[in-house]
């Protein structure tokens, strides 16, 4: 398999098309989103991003009356996914692999898994705090920070294991990890951002992919103060094209994010979830130009299951 720096190596400036995906509820067909995102393949994405998602506590009430509180996970399958891509599209996968709600050694396993299915690359992230918690606590053994899993994956490259009773051998594992051009939620300046993310990138991160952002300028300023700060990895912006009128709090409130006042005020003119979808491409397809212009290694998007918009805006700048 080839790392994702190799392909934005090889590109020699020319920008790439990537997306990222979020495996199907439990229970449901993979199919679907086989379907969902094969008009894509036009665009030749040299890698598809799978998502990782921690285990959920619900409530239900058992035999004797009681309520129990119940781990579940809804969306497992990413490791499963991933091979099944790579069989189908013949495209490199690169799993998430978080800190949330696993242990170092239930990471280190996972790790092991996608080395033996040739996997190579790896989006590195703390993960989302439990939805009943609203702040981020680490399972018992595992780790708290984005940082301490980036070392752990760096420490498998070099071959250290936590606990090895034979000879060991090196993963050769791609590291990406996530960068915030509006500050990262629990972060309590920008300051102490940029230090945390120098950290990873010194760790061992080969490369950054941007939350999502629908102003620009915060990603070219965002660029500008990482190589300010000495961080000369790839910086691969992360889009989402606007979908829905709702979206404009939804988004606003879970990913911490602002959006311009020129496209509120262009959204607010309209009622229509249709028009605002047709608004949120022509944005988006605006956005990507300049951001081609400025020299970007890759436009990476976040589908949400959904590929259409996606697809128009691809045509129009690819």
């Amino acid at each position: 398999m080839t790392k994702v720096t190799e392909y934005i190596r090889r590109a020699e400036g020319k920008a790439l098309f990537s997306i990222e995906i979020i495996p199907p509820l439990k229970g449901q067909n993979i199919n679907e989103l086989f379907e969902s995102i094969e008009p894509l393949m036009e665009f030749k994405p040299p890698f598809v991003d799978v998502t990782y998602h921690r285990e959920e506590l619900i409530d239900r009430v058992g035999p004797n009356g009681l309520v129990e509180r119940i781990p579940i996970r809804k969306r497992p399958g990413t490791v499963g996914i991933c091979a099944r891509l790579m069989e189908r599209f013949h495209v490199d996968a690169v799993p998430h692999v978080i800190c949330g709600g696993f242990t170092k050694d239930e990471t280190e396993d996972v790790l092991i898994d996608l080395n033996y299915l040739g996997i190579d690359n790896v989006l590195v992230l703390r993960g989302d705090p439990e939805k009943s918690a609203g702040i981020f606590k680490a399972k018992l053994g595992g780790h708290t920070y984005a940082s301490e899993l980036v070392e752990q994956v760096s420490n498998m490259n070099k071959g250290i294991l936590l606990r090895a009773e034979t000879e060991t051998y090196p993963t050769d594992f791609c590291i990406g990890v996530a960068g915030y051009p509006e500050k990262h939620f629990d972060a309590v300046s920008f300051d102490t951002d940029y230090q945390h993310l120098r950290r990873k990138v010194e760790l061992g991160a080969n490369y950054i992919v941007t939350q999502m952002f629908f102003d620009n300028q915060k990603y070219f300023s965002f660029v500008e103060r990482c190589r300010a700060e000495g961080i000369t990895v790839p910086i691969i912006p992360g889009l989402k094209p606007l979908a829905t009128r709702r979206q404009l709090t939804v988004l606003a409130q879970i990913f911490h994010l602002e959006f311009p006042q020129d496209l509120v005020k262009e959204v607010e003119k309209h009622d229509s979830d249709k028009d605002v979808r047709q608004i949120g491409i022509e944005w988006g397809t605006q956005q990507c130009r300049e951001l081609l212009e400025y020299g970007v290694p890759v436009l990476h998007f976040y589908t949400m299951g959904k590929s259409d918009n996606v697809a128009q805006i691809a045509r129009a700048v690819f």
